[in-house]
């Protein structure tokens, strides 16, 4: 054998090419998730403490004696927590009287406010996983509470029928929503973040005047507000009729596990990822792209619909003007949270919703602004959103992509 060649039992297998890329680990990414939720927290009680009157009084003589505004300012923002802990999972206060209100009354907001939370962000993680931006969840909601408000108090059916058919009728009214966006996106071309925020207004519109007629304005026709949703079309309480919670949460972890199913144990969602991931590769494996968008669309927009189905037949019994209460831009920031995958989105949901149970608290407790609660949900999604700055916060050595390339590649990572 000459000098030149080498011996095929002896040589080395691996390949001589460059350095190899280190793919994202799940262990990482929950780590950087937990981490971001923490300094997000750490933000929010600096937040609290400034809005401490005795704290910003012992700032006046910060120089003089300092210890005295870091001492307020640590108390203001543990009594805080305190606070938003009490309005969201237990408050002994309120546990004290033996009842069972006192005991779960404060995580039964949580759930009510989480669940439809979970289905718009399924929504919008549904899309994501597409390779599309579903910025319509506000007008999809409010279509939703249309059907399903209508049927829940314009119909006459047999208690358990008219439940049914109100729920199918708000995730119908979702899904053409939807379905429209996915229309003119397959079909013309046009971008799905301009029509679906040009269909929030229309949707909006169309429920403003909806709430001035007859036929669906309660009487004496004098408010902008529906008709009551009959008992027989409305969600059945979970915990007893003194508590808010309903089975639209069971609905919500039933349909996470169908997006979980479709995404991953299903041909179709093998062929909505495959798209969102490249669409000209799909289109050249045979596949239909534009086929592929309306029905992820018309999913997208069902399970929004569901969300609007809570609040108006579940949550509340009337639709008013503001029954979508935020949750179609909410829904984004949680499947941002839950890195838009159907597990990740219910505890996002879960934690966006003990937010928002526990901010009614720390604001009559303290004297905190709501809107803090708001502040610290957009720090939540800013850090997760830029892993890197949480990573040199904790001096954690990067392994992989972070959100923003996930999202760049239709978060199919």
């Amino acid at each position: 054998m000459s000098a030149t060649q080498t011996d095929p039992t002896t040589a080395d297998p691996t390949p001589a090419a460059g350095p190899r890329l280190k793919r994202p680990t799940r262990s990482s990414d929950l780590l950087v998730t937990a981490l971001a939720v923490v300094v997000a927290l750490v933000i929010g009680g600096v937040l609290i403490a400034l809005a401490d009157q005795r704290t910003r009084s012992a700032a006046g003589y910060f120089f003089q004696w300092p210890f005295d505004t870091f001492t307020y300012g640590a108390e203001a923002a543990w009594h805080g927590y305190v606070a938003l802990f009490q309005g969201a999972i237990f408050n002994p206060r309120t546990a004290a009287n033996g009842t069972l209100v006192g005991y779960l009354g404060p995580l039964s907001e949580t759930l009510t406010n989480a669940t439809p939370l979970i289905l718009g962000g399924l929504s919008v993680g549904l899309a994501f996983r597409a390779g599309l931006f579903n910025i319509g969840g506000q007008g999809q909601i409010v279509l939703g509470a249309i059907f399903g408000g209508y049927v829940g108090f314009a119909w006459d059916l047999p208690p358990v029928l008219h439940l049914l058919v109100a729920v199918l009728a708000a995730a119908l009214g979702g899904a053409l929503w939807g379905g429209l966006v996915g229309w003119l996106k397959a079909r013309t071309g046009a971008h799905e973040v301009i029509t679906t925020i040009m269909l929030n207004y229309v949707a909006t519109a169309l429920l403003a005047y909806l709430l001035s007629v007859k036929w669906f304005q309660a009487p004496p026709f004098g408010q902008a507000i529906s008709r009551p949703v009959d008992k027989s079309a409305q969600l059945p309480p979970l915990l007893g009729s003194t508590m808010r919670v309903h089975a639209g949460l069971i609905l919500a972890l039933l349909a996470a596990w169908a997006v979980w199913w479709l995404l991953e144990r299903s041909v179709l969602g093998f062929r909505l990822k495959a798209v969102g991931a490249n669409q000209f590769a799909s289109r050249t494996a045979g596949m239909d792209v534009g086929r592929s968008i309306i029905v992820v669309m018309v999913v997208a927009g069902a399970l929004a619909g569901l969300a609007g189905a809570c609040q108006a037949v579940g949550t509340n019994t009337q639709i008013t003007q503001d029954i979508d209460a935020g949750i179609g831009f909410d829904a984004i920031t949680v499947a941002l949270l839950g890195r838009a995958k159907p597990g990740g989105i219910v505890w996002a949901g879960l934690l966006f919703g003990a937010l928002h149970a526990g901010g009614v608290q720390l604001q009559s407790v303290t004297g905190t602004p709501i809107d803090l609660v708001q502040v610290i949900q957009s720090l939540i999604v800013l850090f997760i959103a830029a892993p890197a700055v949480v990573r040199a916060i904790f001096r954690i050595k990067a392994s992989g992509a972070g959100v923003g390339q996930a999202l760049a590649k239709g978060w199919n990572g």
